[in-house]
């Protein structure tokens, strides 16, 4: 189950003096903001951290993306898009980035191994007042599967102040793109070396809870995979915390 929680919160963000004026209008006064007045943008920078905490299953370099509140990267109990399809069957980024209108996005460049942790920054320019529409979605493949992602998506941070985190622990997802039959045919990752994506929908074609691997174990025979491959829900570890 994802979870969030602000859990610290410093510094105010600093905006700028406004300045006020006086002016007539109609035998009235009004206060109008002199435009040359006006505070400036604020450039904002988030350092998002990841850990694999599994024990066999690799996690694919992920997709960082901010974003505004329309824009959704997947709902439980509706397909897939074609760019998640992609990632979640080959670990690939680059169609999900592609076809998601992003306010500014990173790819990571190299596989996450169980027990590590990698931390990339993201940066938005925010309005110095009103509200900032600004989510953060982060998504990666576990790779010893045939389709199945752990993410986290629409957290909204426009409104973080310097040094507040954010912190879940990420669930399993199936895609519902590529039956979950585990063959050394199917699986890309280092466990079978497999085919990654494949462009036919061969199961429910809707986006749910991952039930987790079969594997060996449990005396599925042409399962790829070991018990070191298994996972209960909660594959990685997400903070993000705004550093400027």
């Amino acid at each position: 189950m994802q979870f969030s929680a602000r859990v610290k919160r410093s510094t105010l963000i600093a905006f700028g003096g406004i300045a006020l004026g006086l002016t007539a209008c109609g035998g009235s006064d009004k206060k109008t903001m002199d435009p040359e007045m006006m505070p400036e943008p604020v450039m904002a920078s988030y350092e998002v951290t990841i850990t694999n905490v599994t024990h066999g299953q690799p996690l694919s370099p992920p997709a960082l993306f901010l974003h505004t509140s329309d824009v959704k990267s997947w709902m439980t109990g509706s397909s897939a898009s074609q760019g998640l399809e992609v990632l979640a069957e080959s670990g690939s980024t680059a169609e999900l980035l592609a076809a998601t209108s992003t306010i500014n996005a990173v790819s990571g460049d190299s596989v996450i191994i169980p027990g590590d942790r990698a931390t990339y920054t993201l940066t938005a320019e925010l309005a110095a007042e009103g509200e900032n529409d600004i989510e953060l979605t982060v998504v990666s493949m576990l790779v010893n599967t045939n389709d199945a992602f752990t993410g986290v998506q629409n957290w909204h941070v426009g409104e973080m102040e310097v040094m507040d985190e954010m912190k879940a622990l990420a669930p399993v997802y199936d895609a519902g793109t590529e039956a979950n039959v585990e063959t050394q045919a199917t699986i890309p990752g280092p466990a079978a070396g497999g085919e990654g994506y494949n462009i036919e929908r061969m199961d429910t074609d809707k986006v749910s809870m991952h039930p987790g691997v079969v594997t060996q174990a449990d005396g599925y025979a042409e399962s790829a995979l070991t018990q070191a491959h298994k996972f209960d829900n909660g594959a990685m570890v997400v903070v993000v915390k705004r550093v400027q």
